[in-house]
């Protein structure tokens, strides 16, 4: 079973200035997702952008998109499915990443799709 990366939008686009732009985002997360071999769901605060892409978008419309997270990563780690947390946000860290296999920082994450 591929784990899933729950990826923290805002945190890794605000990681770098000047910022990430969304596509470039999206496009750069697809493209490491296949080379790790996991499932990447990009979790944006409100509405996700229109982006073509194999990733899974999701908005968290009127929620925090930190809740969406923890909610999904409860519900992988109550199912036994193992996922991944991409995020520097401390909190986050704390309420999700508990079960994670990896706990990836935001800006880690950024410079990787840097290059």
């Amino acid at each position: 079973m591929r784990p899933v990366a729950l990826v923290d939008a805002r945190n890794v686009l605000r990681s770098r200035w000047p910022n990430i732009h969304e596509d470039a985002l999206v496009r750069g997360v697809e493209q490491w997702a296949a080379d790790e071999g996991v499932d990447p769901v990009i979790v944006f605060d409100g509405r996700a952008p229109e982006v073509a892409t194999g990733a899974r978008l999701i908005g968290s419309g009127r929620q925090i998109a930190d809740d969406w997270i923890a909610a999904e990563a409860a519900r992988l780690a109550g199912e036994g499915a193992p996922y991944w947390l991409v995020t520097s946000d401390r909190e986050l860290r704390e309420r999700a990443g508990g079960a994670a296999e990896r706990v990836i920082g935001g800006g880690t994450l950024a410079a990787k799709l840097a290059r």
